[in-house]
């Protein structure tokens, strides 16, 4: 399952930016292609940040991941130099997830350990070589 789609990306970021980063050619039409192909990416970004915490695939998206799959989407749709704020929401959307992933940030869904699954919990270390 997506956590984003085409109608997501142009929702929050306007078609005609869409058009510019997609249609280097014409500059008439969204590329569904490569739209498609950065949500994928983004997608496997957001998959490899959680699959140590929840079982994947997800049974629902929550509105948050839509939000960060668009913003990592967003980001690689800008090849050579992306805004300022389009680097930061992709900074931002990095640091959402490695807070979702230290468990930190919770989405609201059943956790593994919540779902029946076995789960490791120590203390940390009291000795270490330095």
């Amino acid at each position: 399952m997506p956590y984003a789609t085409l109608a997501d990306l142009v929702t929050r970021f306007g078609e005609q930016e869409l058009i510019d980063q997609t249609d280097r050619a014409s500059g008439t039409n969204v590329d569904a292609t490569v739209v498609a192909r950065v949500l994928d990416d983004a997608g496997a970004t957001i998959d490899g940040y959680l699959t140590g915490r929840y079982a994947l695939p997800l049974p629902s998206v929550p509105p948050l991941l839509v939000g960060l799959c668009c913003d990592l989407a967003r980001y690689a749709l800008y090849p050579d130099a992306a805004p300022d704020m389009v680097k930061d929401r992709h900074q931002n959307a990095l640091r959402v997830l490695r807070e979702i992933a230290a468990g930190t940030l919770q989405l609201g869904l059943a956790t593994p350990a919540s779902s029946g699954l076995a789960q490791m919990v120590s203390n940390p270390r009291l000795f270490a070589r330095s």
